[in-house]
């Protein structure tokens, strides 16, 4: 049950990180205008080396926005509940005493589950309206690699939530099969 929950820990730190230099840095596509480099991200623009802030309130610029900061929010408490459930304490009990009694490694599989799905959104309505709408618009434009951290993100936060239902799955059978 360790070694899952150690594996998942692992997944869900990179995938954090990831998520968040993938939110924020400005190298989501790369593309040549009048002749000039120029790359873009999430919350500015650059052409050749004098960046701009991005003012226009555009959705799917917003909607990504959105979505990676959620992503991050839920990769961040999975690592949270995930601490917790390595610490030896695997259960807690909500406020209202006659509830049923949640696992922290259940918990925090699906927090990056929920992750995951967050990441995939912002990723698929990126890439959606970037293949065509602005593929269109520049000739030359090519993926950068915030662009493909935020794909290995989804993949870590992902491999996570396996392991840490994995580790749920295997406490679950080790309580249930011993004697009271």
């Amino acid at each position: 049950m360790y070694s899952f929950m150690g594996g998942g820990l692992f997944c869900a730190w990179v995938g954090t990180v990831l998520l968040v230099v993938a939110t924020a840095t400005d190298h989501w596509m790369q593309y040549r205008l009048s002749g000039t480099f120029a790359h873009q991200g999430l919350w500015r623009y650059c052409l050749g080396s004098k960046c701009y802030l991005q003012t226009e309130s555009i959705a799917y610029w917003n909607a990504t926005r959105a979505f990676m900061i959620l992503s991050a929010l839920c990769a961040s408490s999975g690592i949270i509940m995930g601490i917790l459930a390595f610490a030896q304490q695997p259960t807690f009990t909500r406020l209202s005493p006659p509830s049923p009694r949640l696992s922290r490694p259940f918990s925090a599989g699906i927090m990056f589950f929920a992750s995951t799905l967050f990441v995939l959104l912002a990723l698929d309505i990126y890439t959606g309206v970037t293949v065509s709408f602005l593929g269109r618009r520049f000739g030359d434009w090519r993926f950068s690699w915030s662009y493909i951290l935020g794909w290995v993100a989804l993949l870590m936060t992902f491999f996570a939530g396996i392991f840490y239902m994995c580790a749920y799955r295997m406490h679950e059978c080790r309580r249930l099969s011993t004697p009271r």
